[in-house]
């Protein structure tokens, strides 16, 4: 079959589970996902495979920029201590902690270097299901933006240390100093990259009111802006993630409310159509039968995951409480629950040299945790909001 014919069989695959997603109320990028994993094992569709060229060509860069676009400068600010502590120095400790516990717990034999690399493969978190369960029960916009917020700082973060674990895991040797300059060499330079870039296309805009170049120009921003930082060995996700926030607070694309409608609905579509896709596909890739072969040490990543995450949220909500950041212990409970692994993590398990070794078995993992934490914590999400009092009916309706 042709790839057009497929693309748009993938299409309607995903709106009829959208739609189906909705009458029963779960998150559909989890309903695509299942609906993935079944259809693939009974082979009803030939799909393309996942590649780290097809994700970083065609999905990351507008999934990126998409969330980044509708962060305000203002709500990112005014959360800026919890967002950065779990974004940053988080990241690594979270890391950390996973790959210790996973390699001496896990059966199997999986050593320091790959359980280390998948800790960081996993650090990255997609906010896509979670939020979209927030917006439906009314949850307060406060718990949006620290989990969108977070999860573009740490995809930035985990996409980074991946690389130079990556090469540490393939025999390289790394001095402290060379990981630090790699490091701020790929962050600084990817915001540096990415904000310069979408000032640029802010200045040439502020005199025009035409809805169709703006979203010219984002689409520029978003997919140039990764492919430039990509070329120049900076973080592409990075710099997507600056290019997205600035142009998403700059008052040029937000001057006449029909343009910012048009501009945000385009992305919103953009958000949906890729994530429909992605997440299809990543379905079709699982094959049960490697996953039920690595069930030991995915369910100890999984659980090694959860409770490091939990441990690590209480400390930052501890640390904030005194400042106007405070967040209550069901938010913070929340936010904890809420770290799902997505399309980012498959994208990085997938870029890994070949000649790692336990490449498979890493991938494999990832694949696994992304599955559970997809359909536990997805399909849990709104029910914990009910039951914490977190969810308001009443605005979820307004």
């Amino acid at each position: 079959m042709r790839t057009p014919t497929i693309v748009v069989i993938l299409f309607a695959i995903a709106m009829l589970v959208a739609l189906a997603a909705r009458s029963v109320e779960i998150p559909y990028t989890v309903a695509l996902v299942v609906a993935g994993v079944g259809m693939g094992e009974i082979h009803v569709l030939r799909t393309p495979t996942l590649t780290k060229d097809l994700l970083f060509d065609v999905f990351l860069p507008g999934l990126l920029f998409e969330a980044a676009f509708h962060v305000k400068a203002r709500e990112y600010w005014s959360n800026k201590l919890i967002i950065h502590s779990l974004a940053l120095p988080g990241v690594v400790v979270a890391s950390l902690g996973t790959a210790a516990i996973l390699a001496a717990m896990a059966p199997g034999g999986i050593g320091w270097p790959a359980a280390l690399v998948f800790a960081t493969v996993t650090a990255a978190t997609d906010p896509i299901a979670v939020v979209a369960v927030f917006r439906k029960v009314g949850a307060p916009r406060r718990l949006s933006i620290l989990v969108e917020a977070e999860s573009l700082v740490n995809d930035g973060v985990a996409a980074i240390l991946t690389t130079i674990v990556a090469r540490h895991a393939v025999g390289e040797d790394l001095t402290a100093l060379g990981i630090a300059w790699d490091f701020l060499r790929e962050a600084v330079g990817g915001v540096l990259l990415g904000t310069t870039l979408a000032f640029v296309i802010a200045k040439s805009v502020a005199r025009l009111d035409d809805a169709l170049i703006k979203i010219t120009l984002t689409t520029i921003a978003a997919y140039g802006s990764f492919a430039i930082a990509e070329q120049l060995h900076l973080s592409g996700v990075v710099a997507t993630v600056a290019a997205g926030m600035v142009l998403g607070s700059y008052p040029a694309f937000r001057a006449l409310p029909e343009n910012k409608a048009a501009v945000e609905f385009f992305w919103e579509y953009a958000a949906f159509a890729l994530n429909s896709i992605v997440f299809l596909l990543m379905g079709f890739d699982v094959r049960l039968r490697d996953l039920y072969d690595a069930i030991v040490p995915i369910t100890v990543a999984y659980l090694a995951m959860i409770v490091v995450r939990s441990a690590l949220v209480g400390i930052v909500t501890l640390t904030a409480r005194p400042t106007s950041e405070r967040l209550s212990r069901n938010c913070s409970f929340i936010v904890s629950w809420g770290g799902l692994r997505g399309a980012l993590a498959m994208v990085l398990a997938l870029s890994l040299p070949e000649n790692m070794p336990q490449r498979h078995l890493v991938i494999t993992m990832t694949f696994g945790v992304t599955l559970l934490t997809l359909v536990v914590n997805g399909l849990s999400i709104a029910p914990l909001l009910r039951l914490l009092g977190v969810a308001n009916r009443e605005a979820a309706t307004s």
